[in-house]
């Protein structure tokens, strides 16, 4: 038998899944990860196009496919991405990520942390893009 506060938190699951299915979403040109290692304390950000690799340390980093809600472009950023670790076979990550959420599906590894920034958006949606600076 399950208890009430398993269907609650059942049905909140449920409803989320239902308005992330109800709203509109853009598939992007891209994305930007970044990457922390641990160990040395760098901080490293790149901007990737679906299917495009990049190494660092020990790490493979692939973009699969970012997209982003269409009402609000630079509110939040959904990321399918693939990390392969050099020492082993299977992928350490291979999933989605969410830039407001980065902790809610992560990499789980001893040296890196790995989250999504954003999605990449046509410049049109992007005021902070047409401002000389």
């Amino acid at each position: 038998m399950i208890g009430p506060a398993r269907l609650g938190l059942a049905g909140l699951v449920v409803a989320g899944l239902a308005m992330v299915a109800s709203a509109q979403v853009v598939v992007a040109t891209g994305g930007v990860l970044r990457v922390l290692d641990r160990l040395t304390g760098s901080v490293s950000d790149y901007d990737l196009a679906p299917g495009q690799k990049q190494v660092e340390g020990r790490l493979t980093l692939r973009l699969d496919e970012c997209r982003y809600p269409a009402d609000s472009p630079l509110s939040d950023a959904f990321a399918h991405v693939t990390i392969l670790d050099s020492g082993l076979t299977d992928p350490v990550f291979h999933g989605w990520m969410v830039a407001s959420s980065p902790a809610l599906s992560a990499l789980d590894h001893p040296r890196y942390d790995v989250w999504v920034l954003r999605c990449d958006v046509p410049d049109s949606t992007n005021p902070a893009s047409g401002s000389g600076g």
